[in-house]
């Protein structure tokens, strides 16, 4: 009668320990621990072997709430998903579970997954306990949800699947930046952030003051300047106002630049305005406020910019970056706030990959799409590049410019030229700081002019 596989399999791995047995009992001297060893074959060794891997925990984190869940790298569950305060009460709650599983803090490794600013208290908080921690993007862990199956998506089916993300291999830890970089960052995306309001504020003040007054470009061609915004623009409240008072005021406001003239102007187009007057005491209102908010927002982002100086002036691989003559204070603060640390990429082609500046290639059969820009790195270091790429085509004597014609004389497109030329500021930038080396503008282009900066860090303009 012929024996199934699997007792074939039994009887083979029995004959298999009864050797190995008998050989370790007639041996002299007599180890029971190497008999231990001989009965567990070599394909049921543990993992928990390896140091780090005795335990996977997932945290989902969230604004108030976060989500743990344990498992071992046979993924089996050793603490179900619980619920827990992203505090130092919760903080507390965690360190006790993780306690809970009596090995040392360097045999367990705790993934978080990047939300917001969120995740930030929690994973300093456990990096200063010694723990294991990768900060996952959650695209990855989006990702491998997907390969999954999963149909529904919770906080605790996010941090088991954070902690299998953990097991797989396949984690890519995400950037944890010093505190120069944080500080670089906190900075310039605020700035960045202030700068897209003013320019909010600048559009609402023209569509408001097109129904109001209409005319009023007409004497102030931008009327979101300090004169224009201060005398808070309204066709009926300047029409009332007596020309004496409007003139003296117009002297006050713009140091002698404006004056008689100017308020006779306005006096005469208030008139004869093509407003329709429709709200107008509400519009109005809404004018002065808008006014209001776009002077504030203005003496705030100058704040930061005295800011973002002092900083530059301390940072020695900004004066590096300094070298670059198509390179502005606004620049190089921002190259350091998106690129971080530079040493932690090998080789160029790591950096043009973090920026999403890296070509991808899509083809199936005998379909050949086109080549495309991947742009799965920082659309902050693509945007900033894009206009410094800009400019430099503007310069009269630039590296960058020159090299972004020889690529057109040779048939290349123009976008294709201007991604080129992002590409080159990017190596450019990151060899003068990963090698500590002088720019050398025949190394962006053979062709090129060498021109020195010779106005100060913080006087030039991005």
């Amino acid at each position: 009668m012929r024996l199934a596989i699997r007792d074939k399999l039994t009887h083979a791995l029995n004959g298999w320990v009864s050797r190995k047995f008998n050989s370790a009992l007639c041996s002299s001297p007599f180890s029971w621990t190497k008999v231990q060893k001989m009965i567990t074959p070599p394909c049921e060794t543990p993992k928990q072997a390896s140091i780090g891997r005795l335990f996977a925990v997932g945290i989902d984190v969230g604004c108030e709430k976060c989500s743990i869940s344990v498992l071992r790298p046979d993924k089996t569950v050793v603490i179900k998903p619980l619920e827990f305060t992203n505090d130092a009460q919760g903080y507390a709650f965690v360190l006790t579970k993780l306690e809970s599983l009596g090995v040392i803090p360097a045999q367990i490794t705790i993934g978080l997954e990047a939300t917001g600013r969120y995740w930030e208290n929690l994973y300093h908080y456990l990096a200063r306990l010694g723990y294991n921690l990768i900060l996952l993007h959650p695209v990855q862990t989006h990702q491998f949800a997907q390969r999954r199956g999963l149909r529904a998506k919770t906080d605790a089916l996010d941090a088991g699947t954070i902690a299998r993300v953990v097991l797989s291999d396949e984690a890519r830890p995400a950037y944890v930046p010093g505190d120069l970089v944080a500080t670089y960052r906190e900075l310039v995306r605020l700035h960045s952030n202030l700068a897209d309001e003013i320019g909010r504020y600048r559009n609402e003040i023209h569509a408001l003051l097109f129904v109001i007054f209409p005319e009023y470009t007409q004497v102030f061609a931008d009327p979101c300047r300090p004169t224009a915004l201060s005398l808070y623009p309204s066709r009926q409240a300047i029409a009332e106002v007596p020309i004496g008072i409007l003139s003296a005021k117009l002297i006050e406001l713009s140091n002698g630049h404006y004056g008689l003239k100017t308020a006779e102007r306005l006096l005469t187009l208030s008139k004869k305005s093509a407003s329709s007057g429709l709200a107008s005491n509400a519009r109005a209102q809404g004018l002065v406020i808008l006014c209001d908010q776009l002077l504030h927002t203005q003496a705030n982002l100058e704040i930061l910019e005295s800011e973002i100086a002092q900083l530059l002036q301390k940072d020695e691989a900004a004066k590096k970056l300094a070298e670059i003559p198509e390179f502005g204070p606004k620049t190089i603060a921002g190259l350091r706030a998106e690129l971080g640390e530079v040493g932690r990429f090998t080789n160029c082609n790591q950096v043009v990959a973090y920026a999403g500046l890296d070509l991808t290639v899509k083809e199936s059969g005998k379909w050949k799409g086109k080549v495309k820009l991947s742009k799965r790195g920082s659309g902050r270091l693509r945007r900033l590049l894009y206009m410094v790429a800009l400019v430099s085509l503007r310069l009269k004597v630039s590296a960058f410019g020159d090299y972004y014609r020889e690529l057109r004389k040779r048939g290349m497109n123009g976008r294709s030229a201007l991604m080129a030329v992002m590409r080159k500021m990017l190596i450019t930038a990151y060899s003068l700081l990963k090698n500590d080396s002088t720019f050398d503008p025949k190394k962006v282009w053979i062709g090129a002019k060498f021109v020195a900066k010779e106005l100060p860090l913080v006087a030039q303009v991005a």
